[in-house]
């Protein structure tokens, strides 16, 4: 093993510079904390940016994974894999889908699903149907497609030309959407809590008018629920909160707790469309990957983790709230369960460092939102101790100063 000052050096050489500048080590995890290689201990309250919604280590995945590892690691699609099917089964069960094809990551998903939409339309209309609109604001991958989905520039300066077929609405805004629909209009794209754009959950009038738009239109309504889905926002997948069902939606990160996956499902009529030669990967829905996407769900259903996400979620907002609401550098408090936004009123890369340095992982999106992602299983005591720390850092005399000259 490398000391820490090789494992700088080396990554510093030998890795592409694409994560910014990077000096904390972590070496292991169990449940809601992590420790670097000097053996610092962390509260962790990204959970690797929603992917470990049971925690670290969680021992049931664990063993499932080592288990199916121990017996089967790869198996190319051109055969049945039987923890695939389970866990196809068991997402159709749990969900309104009647299809699942399995993928690596939350972009192939994605992916897959832009592949359908415009399948589909093609099928149904004819070759001018391909465009989808996005929200501005959204994230739904690194891929070229993806990023064009993105209605963000700046993931995609750059990389142009960017994929044609993809226009953009206002987030929560319905005429912003039926503004821009046109007889080239195939689907609408969303994600029903917009994570790397800030926090921000949509609206149930929201949700529920983009439904009757895409019915009205005969369009196919797609949620990406990549970051917000797996028990997060107090329900299995996001959009149950709202009461509303899309034709498409798109799992990864939590599916498999930190084994990748990736998951794209769809009703009947529609993922019956992905025949033969239309769409595949090699390493989706792998035996290991599989298993561990049972092992999660089995996990959450079990001890009913959606439910006390939700429950623990307002507890944790009341104690911020209750700490730092009225703070003049804090603009908003928003969020659902445990997928938690603090606006500030300027950046906040340097508050993301001072928790760090205080024992708490947290990041920013938009520049100014700190973004809370803890394990579903954490304790009221360990929100205390993150909502504490949070306080103290966002009334230090220096983040004062930055909040003045913003």
């Amino acid at each position: 093993m490398r000391t820490k000052e090789e494992y700088l050096k080396a990554a510093a050489r030998f890795l592409t510079p694409n994560y910014g500048e990077r000096d904390l080590i972590l070496v292991r995890g169990e449940g809601c904390r992590v420790w670097d290689i000097d053996g610092n201990e962390y509260l962790d309250f990204l959970a690797g940016i929603s992917v470990n919604n049971l925690g670290h280590c969680p021992p049931a995945v664990v063993q499932a994974i080592e288990e199916q590892i121990r017996q089967f690691m790869h198996c190319s699609n051109f055969y049945i894999i039987p923890t695939q099917v389970e866990l196809a089964a068991l997402l159709c069960e749990l969900s309104f889908a009647d299809r699942c094809f399995f993928c690596n990551s939350g972009a192939e998903a994605n992916e897959a699903a832009i592949k359908l939409a415009r399948l589909w339309a093609k099928k149904k209309y004819g070759p001018e149907r391909y465009e989808i609109v996005t929200m501005r604001n959204s994230f739904h991958g690194r891929t070229i497609a993806t990023i064009t989905a993105t209605g963000q520039e700046k993931v995609q300066k750059g990389f142009e030309p960017l994929v044609p077929g993809f226009v953009y609405a206002e987030f929560n805004k319905i005429e912003s959407i039926r503004e821009v629909i046109s007889e080239r209009t195939c689907a609408i794209m969303l994600e029903p809590v917009q994570g790397e754009g800030g926090v921000v959950p949509a609206t149930k009038e929201f949700l529920q008018g983009v439904r009757r738009l895409c019915d009205e239109h005969g369009l196919l309504l797609i949620f990406d629920e990549v970051q917000c889905g797996m028990g997060r926002c107090g329900r299995l997948f996001a959009h149950q909160l709202f009461g509303v069902d899309p034709d498409i939606m798109t799992l990864a990160k939590a599916l498999g707790n930190g084994y990748p996956i990736g998951a794209m499902l769809a009703r009947e009529d529609v993922g019956a469309l992905l025949t033969p030669g239309t769409h595949g990967s090699t390493f989706g829905g792998n035996p290991p990957a599989c298993a561990a996407g049972l092992a999660v769900l089995r996990e959450m259903a079990t001890h009913n983790w959606p439910a006390y996400a939700e429950k623990i979620g307002t507890q944790f907002m009341e104690m911020l709230r209750q700490r730092i609401a009225t703070l003049p550098n804090v603009k908003a408090i928003r969020g659902l369960g445990l997928m938690v936004g603090i606006e500030l009123t300027h950046p906040g890369a340097k508050v993301v460092k001072e928790c760090l340095k205080r024992g708490l992982i947290i990041n920013c999106t938009m520049g100014n939102v700190l973004r809370l992602l803890p394990p579903l299983i954490v304790t009221e005591t360990e929100c205390e101790k993150a909502a504490t720390i949070i306080s103290e850092v966002l009334q230090l005399d220096e983040i004062k100063e930055a909040a003045t000259a913003s």
